[in-house]
């Protein structure tokens, strides 16, 4: 076998730069797919549940189907879905592998559709399959063949394998798996479908020309076609994203990650693996401007559901269920470069008051389009009631750090009052909710305005924050209000260089030396120099922030400037749901449209 083939056959292969892995996700569960064809993330049957294949992060377990001999590296996504194409120029020709999980998914079992397709040239590729489940820990057992079928155990989970009929199973040290080498001719293609459950598998595998049909005619219904937005393409892929990141009860998880850093060595890694409640909000009010209403249902029904059940003790984030996030424990593995092994998250142990004003935000905006049903407006006033209690508390704001009372998450509160109370009928709730935003926005006037005339992170903390671009965006304060026009000002003076936008400054250092450009917030620079009548330079804005990916146009929270490479989780949900709500308000100044 070739250098390539033993790679393709090695029981953890070595990882990559996170701007050359692809996703594939079904919204139930999603998976991790490098350049050389190895899918070295997926979490069965859940999100959160633990990893069968945990390479990315040093673990043992992964699935491979990679060119024999000298190659080099592309790939695409089919259009308005996750079906990924990586794409081999060989010494003698082209190879590509299409993959995808099967849409729409059954909640206790993840199908792996696979397509090895011959283009231009014989395709010889090595195929490698080391299913470990319960992040790597757990061994194969009972492995059987019949014919072209392997069928097998890891852990609590079955597995069948179709269409490997002819793999022999590899037994040495560090390695347990089955392998093989497929040689097929100039415009043939060969599928291969795992199935994996944590349940018992159904009595027949899985016809695959059925299942690519199937899978191809739910994207196109699930994703609309995008014409009244700007980067119409990108804008379909990023919904697409967001579709494949919502689980069935329309919980949709941060990413589909966990403890990629942040920043290499700093201790700034998590898992994202859980349905954060603000980022579901910001996903809502996004696909709610571009009129993909299913998307915004499935925040409402999420995001209601968790206000109605736990009022003013609503947690940050929950799993895809409702349930609690776990708390935060170490696996024992290597990790990913420059991070660690992390699993869980001390959100769970947070208040954040922002949480309750970013509702009302998503509910008035589904009650516009005429979506909001009674039990929204239920859950519409038990944020106002939880906001009314609760404003004057310190809380960790939005980006989870010491309690404090954050100018940002009081200044959204007050926006989610009024829009809710301007969504509401005319009444006495909705005056009291209207009464309640002029009473924050004056109270954080006055002890949270900067002597400059611009709003500061908290009454202690004189400094500036991406996050404060937020209140002017989304109506605590109009956007012509001077104390918005001077935070924008600011913030573009202090906490931008060269076109890549910040969060705040952690010390003394160079922006870029203390943490990645946040992608977030160019998004918001882009809205916020829209909305004061600057389009032009938004469009300049939105153009760099949205070149901020790799080739599989996904985004993650932060982007290192000087080395122009993704930092943190991948894909971050709500990075995707700005650059959606920037493309569709943009549009409205765009001479095309």
């Amino acid at each position: 076998m070739t250098a390539a083939g033993r790679s393709a056959a090695s029981a953890s292969p070595d990882p990559h730069v996170l701007r050359e892995y692809a996703l594939i996700a079904d919204g139930e569960r999603g998976g991790i797919i490098g350049p050389r064809g190895d899918l070295c993330w997926l979490c069965v049957p859940r999100w959160d549940s633990p990893s069968v294949f945990t390479s990315l992060i040093g673990g043992t377990g992964s699935y491979a189907v990679t060119p024999i001999g000298r190659f080099v590296w592309g790939g695409y996504y089919e259009e308005r879905s996750l079906i990924w194409r990586n794409r081999w120029v060989t010494e003698s020709g082209i190879i590509e592998c299409r993959d995808a999980l099967l849409f729409p998914p059954d909640d206790h079992r993840a199908v792996i559709l696979r397509r090895v397709l011959a283009r231009s040239t014989r395709a010889r590729v090595a195929v490698r399959l080391d299913p470990r489940a319960e992040y790597g820990s757990s061994r194969l057992s009972d492995l059987r063949r019949s014919d072209d079928v392997w069928t097998g155990r890891t852990g609590p989970l079955t597995f069948r394998w179709t269409g490997a009929g002819d793999a022999r199973r590899i037994r040495r040290k560090g390695e347990d798996g089955l392998a093989l080498e497929l040689d097929i001719a100039e415009g043939r293609s060969h599928d291969l479908v795992l199935e994996i459950t944590d349940a018992t598998l159904p009595d027949e595998p899985v016809n695959a020309e059925d299942a690519w049909l199937a899978t191809e005619a739910k994207w196109h219904e699930a994703v609309p076609l995008v014409s009244a937005s700007l980067a119409g393409p990108d804008v379909a892929h990023s919904l697409a994203v967001l579709r494949g990141l919502t689980s069935r009860g329309g919980g949709m998880v941060a990413a589909a990650t966990t403890s990629l850093p942040e920043r290499a060595e700093a201790s700034r890694n998590y898992d994202y693996r859980y349905v954060w409640i603000r980022d579901q909000c910001y996903a809502g009010e996004a696909v709610a401007a571009l009129g993909a209403y299913p998307l915004l249902d499935d925040a409402v029904r999420f995001v209601g559901g968790k206000l109605r059940e736990d009022g003013p003790d609503l947690k940050p984030a929950y799993t895809t269920t409702g349930g609690r996030v776990p708390d935060q424990c170490h696996l024992n593995l290597p990790g990913y470069p420059g991070g660690y092994d992390l699993v869980g998250n001390w959100v769970n142990k947070q208040f954040q008051l922002d949480n309750f004003g970013e509702a009302l935000l998503l509910l008035a905006a589904a009650a516009r389009a005429g979506r909001l049903d009674t039990d929204g407006w239920s859950a519409v006033e038990v944020a106002a009631d939880a906001i009314a209690k609760r404003w004057t508390e310190p809380d960790a704001g939005i980006w989870e750090i010491d309690p404090k009372p954050w100018t940002h998450s009081r200044l959204i509160c007050a926006a989610g009052l009024r829009a809710a109370g301007a969504a509401a009928p005319a009444g006495p709730r909705s005056a009291d909710w209207l009464a309640l935003a002029d009473r924050i926005v004056a109270h954080t006037a006055a002890n949270a305005l900067h002597e400059t005339g611009r709003w500061q992170r908290a009454p202690e903390d004189p400094g500036l924050d991406g996050a404060l671009l937020l209140p002017g965006l989304r109506g605590a304060v109009p956007a012509d209000d001077p104390r918005t026009r001077a935070t924008l000002d600011a913030y573009l003076a202090t906490l931008t260089e060269n076109g890549y936008a910040y969060r705040f400054r952690h010390d003394e250092r160079p922006l870029a030396d203390a943490e990645g450009s946040f992608l977030l917030c160019g998004f918001l620079v882009a809205l916020a120099l829209f909305r004061r009548g600057d389009p032009v330079e938004a469009r300049a804005w939105f153009e760099r922030t949205r070149s901020a990916c790799g080739p599989p146009m996904l985004y993650s929270e932060e982007f290192d400037v000087v080395e122009h490479q993704l930092r943190g989780n991948l894909p971050q949900a709500f990075v995707h749901a700005l650059m959606i709500e920037a493309a569709a308000c943009l549009a409205e100044a765009s001479p095309e449209h």
